[in-house]
């Protein structure tokens, strides 16, 4: 915070960066508010460079002294539709107007650039002495479902719990869903939450029946330790491994996350009997697709395939055969398969020499 050179009677942090360094966090996401048009304001910013603006919400981003800063104008808002996103009504607000429009009171707390001093109308200190998670009003999960898997995120980072009230209409709201709501922020949400790789969330998530924000049926997750598990095996997609195996097409899914949950869905009614039966089916699948395998179906090969035979590779290629003098032809892929199943039983092979037994050389 001390690298922000910018003073101003209207300037606040706010947000997360207050809350962690109270609870004594690293944070990397720094909100800045301005009280007013921080548009207007950024540009009687002596040597500050504008790089981007976003009018209809009132944020611009500057370059001052070699350090990029976001800010934020103070705003209001409402929910035209709820579940979506609001939309806009006052820029240049109070700055208590601004944080009633937020989510939890942990994250409305406000601390001055010029002077320091923490802003809290909303009980926010009290609130993280107390180790509680509490909305602000009671239609906040009706604006906003996703808070409900945001509360779970908080709840998991920091140990604390939802507040009665708060847990009360969480409760209620789960029991009747509107499902016409923004599944790009239910995707985005779910992603920060299982990308902890947190046991705990997990559970809950299923417990609490969080999940029936996805869908309408009724699901017994799989009784698995898949923190451990993932702890094991790292991977760059770590929520898919939570809930990939879960139907997701509601949610707007990359190419990638589409093959992983495709390449799961190919290989999960596969049964094997040899290594290299699983060498084939798992060769070029997706690592997450493997791990969603495993919790589902059978780990024993999941392991067997990670811990040993995707280390197996074949050394010999087309242009040692023909330095045999082998011509290219469809005897070339099965000799390899015959290296390739000898070598799985027997690593130190000889591949030349077997390849020359092969052709009968």
């Amino acid at each position: 915070m001390n690298r922000i050179e910018l003073k101003d009677k209207n300037l606040f942090y706010i947000g997360g960066i207050v809350r962690d360094k109270i609870l004594g966090r690293e944070c990397f996401d720094i909100d800045i508010t301005y009280i007013g048009n921080a548009i207007e304001f950024a540009k009687t910013i002596d040597n500050a460079e504008i790089i981007k603006i976003n009018e209809p919400f009132g944020t611009v981003r500057i370059k001052l002294n070699g350090l990029e800063i976001d800010l934020a104008s103070t705003r209001d808002e409402k929910y035209p539709r709820p579940g979506h996103l609001p939309e806009v009504t006052d820029i240049g607000c109070s700055l208590k107007k601004d944080v009633q429009r937020r989510d939890f009171t942990i994250n409305t707390l406000a601390q001055s650039l010029e002077t320091g001093e923490i802003i809290d109308y909303l009980g926010g200190l009290d609130d993280i002495k107390n180790k509680k998670i509490r909305i602000l009003h009671d239609k906040s999960f009706i604006d906003d479902p996703t808070r409900i898997i945001r509360a779970l995120k908080f709840s998991v980072r920091f140990r604390f719990e939802l507040d009665k009230h708060t847990r009360k209409l969480q409760e209620e709201y789960l029991n009747n869903i509107n499902y016409d709501m923004s599944y790009k922020r239910v995707k985005k949400e779910l992603i920060e939450t299982f990308n902890l790789n947190s046991q705990t969330a997990y559970e809950r998530f299923f417990k609490e029946n969080i999940y029936k924000l996805l869908t309408v049926e009724n699901i017994k997750a799989p009784d698995y330790n898949i923190q451990t598990l993932i702890e094991k095996y790292p991977v760059k997609d770590i929520w898919l491994v939570y809930l990939g195996w879960m139907d997701l097409n509601k949610l707007p899914l990359t190419k990638r996350e589409t093959k992983i949950i495709n390449d799961y869905n190919y290989i999960k009614n596969e049964k094997f009997d040899e290594d290299y039966s699983i060498y084939k089916a798992f060769l070029n699948i997706e690592k997450e697709s493997l791990l969603l395998y495993a919790i589902n179906i059978d780990e024993k090969p999941v392991f067997r395939y990670l811990d040993y035979l995707s280390k197996i590779k074949l050394n010999i290629t087309g242009k040692d055969l023909q330095k045999m003098n082998i011509p290219p032809s469809s005897k070339y892929s099965q000799c390899f398969e015959y290296l390739l199943k000898a070598k799985l039983n027997n690593p130190d092979i000889d591949e030349i020499k077997l390849a020359k037994e092969f052709f009968k050389l």
